[in-house]
């Protein structure tokens, strides 16, 4: 029970004194005490009464409160019958330590409460007993595989009172009993799992966001028929979904805490039965970049494109465009069971890459059904249909009025020109929970190919993607991308530069102008790359600046003299554009 119902029950003549935020604390048990140290009776979730005969003076307070506090007890309540008013300093200790603290009228009996209480808690205790026995036969009888997690939540909700979500690794909602998630709350929760099962503690994990605490529980099928688990975390960490639910797990009985973990197995079995039955889409990506890598003839390859594309986009007649996208997750080395080189990134980045291609918008387990993902060796290939502008027009309302075909007309051009995955998108919406998952030791890396029209066009789209993956790969953080329209300027040239040399041109070039800008805080890096960004212009570099021209003729000016450059020379501005890109 919650101390908020012990203070709306009035015959319990109780009277708040402080702790106002604190209310929600579930009581587990009742004790009567006037030590001064009652702690080796205290085991948590007790509300403590004391008739206050320990209190002799001011400096008492402290010490009793910070005992009760640390035991983590519920709260407080002190009797008017010795004192009549309960000591300020008393209020003032349970407010420092955050400890609600009730008055108790002379005229209740300390026996009136604690008999109230525990008759309560075990009422509670009971039926909750009783609940879980009949949820375990519901749950068992009317699982996942008869209509989806959703069943299961449904259950956990109008039996149990609990929220629930299941969620992917990062933080799409797959489903949901009652209101759907947020789309950042759900991405936090996925980061916070993702962060605790790398440091290898069990779930559930507990974690508080905005003010509300969840708790978090890893869906994984130990059953009979289920995977072996995994030798390292780092093979599933990526792949796994979780069960969020808006409750404090750490103070539940055991019974319940069995009921979730059924829960999480039913979900576990759905999970497997659907990754099956992706298997076919998995098959026909396989064998369309094996055919692709052999450099098979076009028609070939076409031949199998005609198989695929019903599959992929049921329903439409038209044979889709087709862009690739490639992925790789990369380990250090850590003291974990299996070194780096044992971890089989290829199915980790192939699950998660199934995963990043969905709309993080679009909620539900089949909604990656679109998506065919293989994997070679370490990467991750996935081949992705992208309607054809005449496709979408196809199936628009013939009747529309010309408004809206006008408007239809222009998201028509507007795909002509760049459709299908933008790599700086892509990752928008899932950088910060994956990672949180890659912690210290792990990368993803992902590239991203322009759209193609034909069977002739795939080898060199998947050239295109892997050249955008190293690009990504040369760039700094946890998880990068990079994509088509990059490969055609210097960024495709850096990624190949060794470090050593990447080092020592920087270094000739920038250092000087560091140092300067450190003892003199002359910003000269600063002016640099506003000039280059201005194409040499003193009026748009002055002006952006917000500094006179003369001023920035100074600054030009020093900093020719320090690296004994011209910036008025085409090679020497393409010398300072290049080191401040590797730098």
């Amino acid at each position: 029970m919650r101390l908020r119902a012990l203070l709306e029950t009035d015959a319990l003549g109780l009277r708040l004194l402080g702790g106002e935020d604190e209310l929600d604390r579930t009581v587990r048990g009742v004790m009567t005490t006037d030590l001064r140290d009652p702690s080796r009776y205290l085991s948590g979730g007790e509300l403590v009464l004391t008739g206050l005969a320990w209190h002799r003076d001011a400096a008492d307070s402290e010490p009793f409160v910070r005992i009760l506090a640390g035991a983590g007890v519920a709260g407080l309540a002190a009797g008017e019958a010795e004192l009549r008013d309960i000591p300020a300093d008393l209020v003032e200790a349970c407010r420092h330590h955050r400890l609600p603290l009730f008055a108790v009228n002379e005229s209740v009996a300390f026996a009136t409460i604690t008999e109230h209480v525990v008759r309560q808690v075990s009422g509670e205790r009971a039926g909750d007993l009783a609940a879980v026995v009949d949820r375990h036969r519901r749950l068992m009888t009317s699982g996942p595989a008869g209509g989806g997690p959703e069943v299961v939540l449904d259950l956990l909700t109008s039996d149990l009172d609990l929220r629930a979500w299941v969620l992917s690794p990062t933080g799409r909602q797959i489903a949901g009993a009652g209101a759907p998630l947020p789309g950042p709350l759900g991405a936090a929760l996925a980061g916070h799992h993702l962060a605790a099962t790398r440091t290898g503690r069990r779930g559930p994990h507990r974690a508080a966001v905005a003010g509300t605490t969840y708790s978090l529980f890893p869906i994984r099928n130990t059953g009979r028929g289920a995977v072996p688990a995994a030798r390292d975390v780092r093979e599933s960490v990526l792949s796994d979904w979780l069960l969020a639910v808006e409750a404090d797990a750490s103070d539940w009985p055991a019974a319940r805490l069995d009921l979730l973990q059924g829960v999480t197995q039913l979900i576990a079995v759905e999970r497997d039965r659907r990754d099956a039955a992706r298997t076919v889409r998995r098959r026909l990506a396989q064998e369309v970049l094996e055919l692709v890598q052999a450099g098979a003839a076009p028609a070939e390859i076409a031949a199998r494109l005609r198989v695929a594309a019903p599959v992929l986009l049921p329903g439409l007649g038209v044979a889709p465009q087709w862009q690739v996208v490639v992925a790789r997750v990369d380990w250090g080395a850590t003291g974990q069971a299996a070194t780096a080189d044992d971890i089989a990134s290829g199915p980790v980045a192939q699950a998660l890459l199934e995963e990043i291609l969905v709309d993080p918008a679009v909620s539900g387990p089949d909604s990656a059904d679109r998506i065919a993902v293989a994997h070679t060796g370490e990467e991750a290939i996935a081949l992705v249909p992208l309607p054809t502008a005449t496709t979408a027009a196809a199936g628009s309302d013939e009747d529309a009025s010309g408004e809206a075909a006008r408007a239809d007309a222009e998201d028509a051009d507007a795909l002509d020109e760049e459709p299908g995955l933008h790599a700086d998108a892509l990752l928008a919406s899932v950088r910060e929970p994956l990672s949180a998952g890659l912690a210290d030791d792990g990368r993803l890396t992902l590239g991203v190919s322009a759209a193609v029209h034909s069977a002739e066009g795939l080898r060199g789209a998947l050239e295109e993607a892997r050249h955008a993956r190293r690009v990504a790969a040369a760039r700094p953080g946890r998880v990068c991308a990079a994509g088509h329209h990059e490969l055609a300027s210097h960024v495709l040239l850096l990624p190949f530069v060794p470090d050593d040399v990447r080092r020592a041109f920087t270094a000739r070039l920038l250092d000087p102008l560091r140092d300067y800008d450190r003892r003199h805080r002359a910003e000269l890096i600063e002016t640099l790359e506003a000039f280059l960004d201005c194409d040499g212009s003193w009026t748009r570099c002055a002006a952006r600046l917000h500094l006179h021209v003369n001023t920035l003729r100074y600054r030009v000016g020093r900093i020719e003299q320090l690296t004994g450059r011209d910036l008025s020379r085409l090679e020497d501005k393409l010398d300072f554009f290049l080191a401040l890109r590797m730098s």
